[in-house]
C-alpha cells in the first residue's frame, strides 16, 4: 500500500542530501507528509536515480528528476529516451526549443512529462549580463523562453514564483504546467536563491508545483517543516491572486 494519496503533491521537496540512503532517511523522516519527491544532477553519481526508482516502486511515491539536460539535439533525444523508460514524473531540460523538441522526441509515449527551464532562479541581471545575453529584465527573458519552450511541446516549464502570473496569462500556457523553485517560507534563509516567494504566495501566482529543499532537510524537524508548508498552500492567501 502506497501513501501517495495521503500528501498533497503540489509540495515537491528537494532531497539535495550527498548519497542515496540520506536521501532514502530523510523520506523517512518525512513519510506520508510528503508524496513527491526531487533528485537533481548533485545526487546522481552518490545514487540519485537508484533513488529515484526506490521511492517509485517501493513507496508510492512522484519523482521529478531535475537533469536540467542541454546538448544537440541527437544526445538529448538519447538521453530523454533513456531516462524515460524508468516512468518517472517529471524531466527537465534547458528552455532552448530545439532540446525540448529533441527532448519530446525521446520522451515518446511515456508518462514522463518534460519541464523547460527557463532562467535558473540562481540568477539576476547582472548573471545573465556576465553571459552575454541579450538586454531586457529577467522576467521579460523568462516569459519569452516559456512561450517558446511551450510552442515546441514542452508539458510545463521551471520559472521562479515571481514570474509564474505572467506565465500564467500566456496563450501557450493552457492545460501546461509551472513549477516553481526559489520557494521559501517566511523568515527562511534566501540561500543562493535571488528571485523568491512564500509558498503561500507561489500557489496564489499561479503555480503547480513548489519546491522546497533546505528549509525542510535543514531543519530539526522536517516533517514537521513540511506539514507547515502544506498548511500555507491551502491558507486564505494560497488563494489570493498576488497584487
Amino acid at each position: 500500500m502506497t501513501d501517495h494519496a495521503l500528501a498533497d503533491d503540489r509540495l515537491i521537496v528537494a532531497i539535495d542530501r550527498p548519497d542515496a540512503l540520506s536521501g532514502l532517511q530523510l523520506a523517512e523522516q518525512l513519510g506520508d507528509a510528503v508524496s513527491f519527491y526531487k533528485i537533481g544532477l548533485g545526487m546522481l553519481t552518490g545514487g540519485g536515480l537508484a533513488l529515484a526508482r526506490e521511492l517509485k516502486d517501493e513507496h508510492g511515491k512522484r519523482i521529478f528528476l531535475d537533469m536540467k539536460l542541454f546538448d544537440i539535439g541527437a544526445t538529448v533525444e538519447a538521453a530523454v529516451r533513456g531516462l524515460a523508460q524508468f516512468d518517472l514524473d517529471f524531466l527537465t531540460v534547458h528552455g532552448d526549443p530545439h532540446v525540448v523538441r529533441a527532448a519530446r522526441e525521446g520522451a515518446g509515449g511515456k508518462q514522463t512529462q518534460i519541464l523547460a527551464v527557463t532562467i535558473l532562479t540562481s540568477l539576476d541581471r547582472d548573471d545573465l549580463d556576465a553571459g552575454m545575453m541579450r538586454a531586457g529584465t529577467v522576467a521579460e527573458m523568462v516569459v519569452e523562453r516559456a512561450a517558446r519552450a511551450l510552442e515546441a511541446g514542452a508539458d510545463g516549464v521551471i520559472a521562479s514564483p515571481q514570474e509564474a502570473a505572467a506565465i500564467r496569462s500566456l496563450p501557450e500556457a493552457r492545460g501546461k504546467l509551472i513549477v516553481t523553485p526559489g520557494v521559501r517560507p517566511v523568515g527562511a534563509a534566501l540561500g543562493d536563491q535571488k528571485r523568491v516567494m512564500t509558498p503561500a504566495q507561489a500557489i496564489a501566482a499561479g503555480a503547480d508545483h513548489v519546491v522546497v529543499g533546505r528549509p525542510i532537510w535543514q531543519a530539526d524537524n522536517p516533517r514537521a517543516a513540511a506539514q507547515a508548508i502544506l498548511q500555507e498552500m491551502v491558507s486564505a492567501q494560497a488563494r489570493t491572486p498576488n497584487t
